[in-house]
């Protein structure tokens, strides 16, 4: 009843519904878990007939977030069986690998990621850091050589977080816009639907459409994909059409 009319046939796809407005979906649900070879191919056949449409994806949270353990070959293998489907039709865009904010450059973490980005190179990588240590020019550098791209955000602007930028480190560029959530975004307790929950301005959302075509504008890039994640009651799909 918000993005989804409220009266649906009884074999309404979503998937299919919501591409006939946009270019692309970032999957949220292969952060939690790796999907299987059939859902990925499911997801393909259900877009099939939109040439244009490509999937972004983000990397399961064990190679992220859970990171007190080497991970596995079983582990790598999980990932690569539903990506491998994406890729191989050509609609696999671009693989998120998202850090949390807690994720600074330290000579671990620089490791951490280092293994990670060689684990997963034949895919066409995108990653996001949020907090300021990362933002070195040796950083960048090495994202170009890798040609892994950056993702450039828009969060609530607190010490030490990452601000607006037009990063291009790779052929794809990205955007992911979080929402300005103060009074919930470093809330211990916040769910994930209070710290999303905001709805842009016009004006606020200004800026990106002209960083977008600034990003889209560089020699060497490809495609740029811009995401929006204040997903609460369908305030992404409005700020994304605006």
């Amino acid at each position: 009843g918000i993005v989804y009319p409220a009266d649906k046939p009884s074999r309404f796809d979503q998937l299919h519904y919501i591409a006939g407005f946009f270019d692309t979906v970032e999957i949220n649900s292969s952060f939690y878990g790796p999907p299987a070879a059939k859902t990925a191919a499911s997801w393909v056949r259900r877009v099939q007939d939109r040439k244009d449409f490509r999937f972004t994806a983000k990397l399961w949270k064990r190679f992220t977030h859970e990171r007190d353990t080497a991970w596995t070959t079983k582990e790598v293998d999980q990932v690569k069986e539903g990506f491998d489907v994406m890729m191989d039709q050509g609609k696999l865009g671009a693989v998120l690998l998202q850090f949390p904010w807690s994720f600074k450059r330290t000579d671990e973490s620089r490791e951490w990621l280092g293994d990670v980005v060689r684990t997963f190179h034949l895919y066409p990588l995108v990653v996001e850091v949020r907090h300021t240590s990362w933002l070195a020019p040796e950083f960048l550098a090495g994202l170009r050589e890798e040609g892994v791209g950056f993702v450039n955000i828009d969060q609530p602007l607190y010490h030490n977080s990452i601000g607006p930028s037009t990063h291009v480190t790779s052929s794809v560029g990205y955007v992911r816009v979080h929402g300005r959530n103060y009074k919930e975004w470093f809330r211990d307790k916040a769910t994930v639907e209070q710290r999303y929950n905001y709805l842009y301005k016009p004006e606020e959302l200004a800026p990106w459409a002209e960083r977008a075509e600034e990003m889209a504008s560089y020699p060497d890039t490809r495609e740029v994909y811009v995401i929006t994640n204040n997903h609460y009651k369908g305030k992404a799909v409005a700020n994304a059409l605006m």
